[in-house]
């Protein structure tokens, strides 16, 4: 019981992520903005919460564990009240962007580090990594029918309201985690702003290729983000107190598992906003048509999600990695009727590529991995969404471009998962 509300916590924090997708049309018509004013919001919540969940980790050791987590649960229930009631598109950019996707950087973090805190032995933990990583799938694949529910039968807004009650909710179970003291005193403040500035300028250069192309000023924002993260990587180096230790990047089991933890909700995303923006503007289907035409990839991923335990058992984490993206490519090559192996997929591979990366590095080292492993996770999904909206805008046939792009990403996590040596998986029970 102790891990319900962690794994509660991560399900709406997906939840959030792709439930907006199915009501763009609705929010853009009712706000009196676009639907590009709209994907930019959603990619702003996953990349604030992309560039903030080191710094979030951080500050995990530094507040205790169960106090950084309440904190991060009412920020983000305030950010979405504050969306729920939003006249215009500025306050709903405040308070699910800024509010949920700052909400999100604190209380995340502390989910994986309170699981090891949690777990018995090896076997609980990869238990514990599976329900938690289970419900961030479910959430991020049952946000476009809740959602599409949500929205036909009352408003866009309950779907917010909803948000605000589960947070109350969690908030209350979380009486019953363990309290820990801060630990540390120093926080690395140029480290997170290095960090944060990278990752935003990457992902806004490539969500400016709606309106600009592919253009000088779109390869200046890229470029500037990725000195800007090549200055970070120098000062985690230098620093006496970094905001993350460097030697996280020196592995390479641990890098591999961070590479297609980045593919996998990179696809998941981008699979979702371009049937969610296909359905409602080529197909002309509500928000609860579309939420129930993505449904067998919200059953796909429940069914393998549910298994992740029992299939760890019996088979390698490396494998199931394998086979969740060649189940994944197979079902984008199908789409729309491959949508159950898409969810499938993702689900047999969520968990998996976890364990890998946790499990690489002692209880000492959870904190920085912890965000680390978020912060790439997030970062997926906010290229996600920018990459799918770029080609939407661009392409002559912008469906079936979009959908190869995927499958093109897809190849490269698999390829990545080739790589992952057996010495990198979590011991097996």
């Amino acid at each position: 019981m102790k891990i319900l509300p962690l794994a509660l916590a991560q399900f709406i924090a997906s939840y959030a992520a792709t439930n907006m997708n199915v009501a763009i049309s609705t929010i853009a018509e009712d706000l009196g903005t676009t639907i590009t004013g709209v994907q930019t919001t959603i990619t702003l919540f996953t990349l604030v919460m992309a560039a903030l969940m080191v710094p979030g980790s951080k500050l995990t050791d530094i507040w205790g564990r169960r106090r950084c987590f309440v904190l991060g649960l009412t920020i983000y229930g305030t950010g979405a009240l504050l969306a729920a009631f939003a006249p215009g598109p500025g306050l709903l950019l405040v308070g699910y962007a800024i509010g949920e996707g700052v909400g999100s950087a604190l209380m995340i973090p502390p989910i994986y580090i309170l699981v090891t805190a949690l777990a018995a032995d090896a076997t609980a933990r990869a238990k514990g990594f599976g329900m938690v990583s289970g419900a961030g799938g479910l959430g991020a694949a049952a946000g476009p029918l809740l959602g599409g529910l949500i929205t036909s039968t009352l408003s866009w807004r309950a779907s917010f309201v909803v948000q605000v009650l589960v947070v109350a909710v969690i908030i209350v179970l979380a009486r019953n985690l363990p309290r820990t003291a801060g630990q540390r005193n120093g926080f690395d403040l140029l480290g997170a702003v290095l960090s944060g500035t990278g990752l935003f300028l990457v992902v806004l250069g490539v969500l400016r290729t709606n309106v600009n192309g592919w253009g000088v000023s779109t390869w200046l924002l890229l470029t500037a983000g990725a000195v800007v993260l090549a200055l970070f990587a120098v000062h985690i180096r230098l620093a006496e107190n970094p905001l993350c230790d460097p030697k996280l990047f020196r592995d390479r089991t641990s890098n591999l598992g961070l590479g297609t933890q980045l593919v996998q909700w990179l696809v998941l995303q981008g699979t979702f906003f371009v049937l969610s923006v296909h359905l409602q503007q080529e197909e002309g289907l509500t928000a609860i048509g579309t939420g129930l035409a993505l449904l067998p990839a919200t059953i796909g991923l429940l069914a393998t999600s549910a298994l992740a335990g029992r299939l760890a058992q019996r088979h390698s984490q490396r494998t199931l990695i394998r086979v969740g993206f060649l189940v994944t490519i197979a079902g984008t090559l199908q789409q729309p009727v491959g949508l159950f192996l898409v969810g499938a997929g993702i689900g047999i591979m969520l968990t998996a590529s976890v364990n890998v990366v946790q499990s690489r590095w002692p209880d000492a080292d959870q904190a920085d991995v912890s965000g680390v492993s978020r912060a790439v996770s997030n970062l997926g999904s906010s290229l996600g969404t920018a990459l799918v909206g770029s080609v939407l805008t661009g392409a002559g046939h912008p469906y079936r471009a979009a959908l190869t792009l995927l499958v093109l990403i897809a190849t490269v996590g698999l390829v990545l998962a080739l790589f992952i040596r057996s010495d990198g998986e979590p011991p097996r029970g």
